[in-house]
């Protein structure tokens, strides 16, 4: 299982962009191109896809650039990585496109992958539910805290 490269570097671009938010400061692509180490055209790519996601808003001028269009602590990684990428299984979508030279999978009506999938994504929703923005700019200690007191929780309920 795997993230996509446009979701890891859309997170490090929202943290960048946050993390100079507190000072009052907008950065342009090429800042953001340079502190990442990423292509000015990727980094332009992504920052667009969270501007209409309604994650940030962009400046044009002398001090243009980008801002958070909401507070780190509004801003949901959930909704950020279903904007940057989707989830990881859909389920509308799974029997039809993992149905190999078929046209529907041969065990749509009794498939246990299909249970798995479900589980796995429910929950890492759960978990992405939880984090924000805000998280990812505290330091590592505060999220390690924060995700042990969130499997503490799920825990709970099983």
């Amino acid at each position: 299982m795997k993230f996509s490269v446009q979701e890891e570097y859309g997170l490090r671009c929202l943290i960048r962009i946050a993390k100079f938010s507190r000072i009052g400061k907008s950065l342009t692509i090429p800042e953001i191109s340079q502190f990442e180490g990423l292509s000015q055209h990727n980094v332009a790519k992504i920052l667009r896809t969270l501007r209409i996601g309604g994650f940030l808003e962009a400046s044009r001028g002398q001090v243009g650039g980008y801002t958070l269009a909401k507070t780190p602590d509004k801003i949901i990684l959930n909704e950020v990585l279903e904007c940057l990428g989707g989830k990881l299984f859909e389920e509308e979508e799974f029997c039809s496109t993992h149905a190999g030279a078929e046209s529907i999978c041969t065990n749509t009506i009794d498939c246990s992958v299909r249970s798995l999938w479900r589980v796995v994504q429910d929950s890492v929703d759960t978990i992405l539910r939880k984090l924000t923005l805000q998280d990812l700019i505290n330091t590592q200690k505060d999220l390690e805290v924060k995700l042990n007191g969130i499997e503490e929780l799920s825990s709970n309920y099983q």
